[in-house]
């Protein structure tokens, strides 16, 4: 796929203009925030957008009807944003895609991939080369149980055991099978290989999976030949049931669902209520409230 233009994924300091204003996407590694941090989010929300938080299927967070000038939002919202903990680090902010099983570490999957997640954001915002990403690069990151190997990704694993994942390239290529200690610089360091072989200009592809027949370079660049998919990652889950979930350590996890992704104040005041602290985001619009001692 030829391109002639640069991606336009909206962040806080680039965002989208609309007819109702300006939109800016909050990136979350892994979904994972808190309910104040929400609550936070509200507010600046009621003072600065449309008052309400929209949820999307990258368990990311939007405000749109931001007001403008010259395409840049005001300062005033970016310091509130920044202050609630939603713009950790400007210069890397749209590059921080990372996906990740959402009950991770809380019930099933071979693994607690929520440091993996954890440890390459740090790694990605610790180098300059990664801005060159595309804002739609995205990692996945799947903790055994089968609920995210089936979307469209760039580079991901998929854990196999309590202390391996294999690697992935691109949605159809299987790499080395690694340590979970290992694995963070695993996946960053054929993210740097992508960066060195796309190229530069308006051009240079945005995804791995573009790297396949483009002047006769594919994902062997980034990893050598591709290996043979573990016979682990052949696993899928059902869709997450909605209400209260056991967790592995005898508390609960409540997930709720959100009505067309949209999280208003109404709907999220009892919502932060009942949480315990921690809020995930969900790739399917949804939200989760871990660790709840009451059922």
């Amino acid at each position: 796929m030829t391109r002639t233009y640069r991606d336009r994924c909206p962040g806080v300091l680039r965002p989208w203009i609309a007819e109702d204003g300006a939109l800016v996407r909050l990136r979350l590694v892994g979904g994972r925030t808190t309910k104040g941090a929400l609550r936070h989010l509200l507010e600046i929300s009621a003072d600065h957008a449309d008052g309400d938080v929209s949820l999307t299927k990258r368990a990311n967070l939007q405000l749109r009807g931001i007001a403008h000038e010259d395409g840049c939002v005001d300062p005033a919202f970016v310091e509130a944003v920044t202050e609630a903990g939603f713009l950790p680090a400007p210069t890397h902010e749209l590059v921080r895609n990372i996906m990740v099983s959402p009950l991770t570490g809380r019930r099933g999957g071979q693994a607690d991939l929520g440091p993996v997640a954890e440890q390459l954001d740090a790694l990605l915002c610790a180098d300059p080369a990664f801005t060159d990403l595309s804002a739609r690069f995205l990692f996945v990151l799947d903790d055994g149980r089968g609920d995210l190997v089936d979307r469209t990704l760039d580079v991901g694993a998929m854990a196999v055991d309590a202390e391996h994942a294999q690697v992935r390239i691109g949605s159809e290529h299987w790499g080395d099978v690694v340590t979970l200690e290992a694995l963070p610089e695993a996946l960053a360091d054929v993210a740097r290989r992508f960066v060195d072989v796309r190229g530069t200009g308006d051009d240079a592809p945005w995804h791995v999976d573009e790297l396949d027949g483009a002047d006769g370079t594919g994902v062997e660049a980034l990893s050598g030949p591709p290996h043979a998919r573990d016979l682990r990652t052949h696993v899928t889950s059902l869709p997450l049931p909605q209400g209260m979930i056991a967790q592995d350590d005898g508390r609960s996890v409540e997930h709720v669902p959100v009505p067309d992704g949209l999280l208003t104040p109404e709907l999220a005041r009892p919502l932060l209520d009942r949480a315990a602290g921690p809020v995930v985001v969900t790739p399917w619009r949804s939200l989760l409230l871990p660790d709840l001692e009451d059922a």
